[in-house]
């Protein structure tokens, strides 16, 4: 008898709870290293939204800002 059918001999001798919950951790388990998540990178954002920046000038802004704090 092979590996596998011996396994599911056994697996089907378990309560429906406890196949459930085998098939849950079986599940999780093969998620993780069938589909691994990717790896993210902060630097992706990179240059996002510069569109809104178009014609602002930096020091600018940053000189408004500052005076709005001031009162």
């Amino acid at each position: 008898m092979s590996t596998y059918s011996t396994v599911l001999t056994q697996v089907l001798k378990l309560a429906p709870d406890e196949q459930m919950r085998l098939i849950s951790e079986l599940f999780a388990h093969l998620r993780q290293r069938v589909i691994p998540k990717p790896k993210r990178s902060i630097l992706e954002l990179e240059g996002l939204g510069k569109e809104i920046w178009n014609g602002i000038d930096a020091q600018e802004y940053v000189d408004r800002e500052r005076d709005s704090f001031q009162g």
